[in-house]
């Protein structure tokens, strides 16, 4: 069993302050969450760099991913050091990731720049059920959202300072291995400690 803070931004997203190096010894302090996704607005190029920094660390592990602005609302994509092709409409971004092994999750649902109900049209693995930075609100009805879906619910600080940084996490049955951790995703093998609920919703 794992933790993960599966949504965070580094200072590759134009909005964030927090610098890879600052998230790595986060991570490395943190008693419980060891695991982060790095998901940057609309670029992947801070993955690479996060991922060396925590690799002098074993018992840490970077998630390369990015959170894509589409026209229908924010999808994560977790699991890829690569960008889909524009433009960017959710069709295409599920799309993007199935073909390249990547996971995708609607962020924040029902908050600004979130799917909404417009999620239920497209084949996503799994749906951000907590965000960090959202209302509680806006949480319970993206946890509505994957209960009626049936997917897994995931969630993620959404972090832009140190300070955000695990507030939230996922627990995930799966080891220190980016491969398993995004197949135990697919799966439903994932709970959310903040809701107490677990699997699928």
């Amino acid at each position: 069993m794992i933790q993960a803070d599966l949504h965070i931004h580094t200072t590759y997203s134009s909005d964030s302050a927090i610098a890879p190096k600052a998230l790595v010894e986060q991570l490395v302090a943190h008693d419980l969450v060891k695991v982060a996704a790095i998901t940057d607005h609309d670029t992947v190029k801070g993955c690479n760099v996060t991922q060396q920094l925590a690799s002098s660390y074993p018992g840490i592990l970077i998630i390369p991913g990015v959170e894509i602005s589409t026209q229908e609302g924010d999808i994560l994509l977790l699991g890829t050091e690569e960008m889909p092709t524009r433009p960017w409409t959710a069709e295409s971004v599920v799309d993007f990731a199935k073909t390249s092994g990547a996971i995708s999750v609607v962020a924040h649902p029902y908050r600004e720049y979130g799917m909404g109900d417009q999620a239920r049209s497209f084949k996503v693995d799994a749906i951000e059920v907590v965000n960090g930075a959202s209302p509680r609100l806006a949480n319970e009805a993206a946890q509505k959202l994957a209960r009626l879906m049936g997917l897994p619910g995931v969630a993620g600080s959404d972090a832009h300072q140190t300070s955000e940084l695990c507030t939230v996490h996922t627990q995930i049955q799966a080891s220190m291995d980016i491969d398993e951790i995004l197949k135990a995703i697919r799966q439903g093998l994932v709970s959310v400690p903040a809701i107490g609920r677990s699997i699928h919703f």
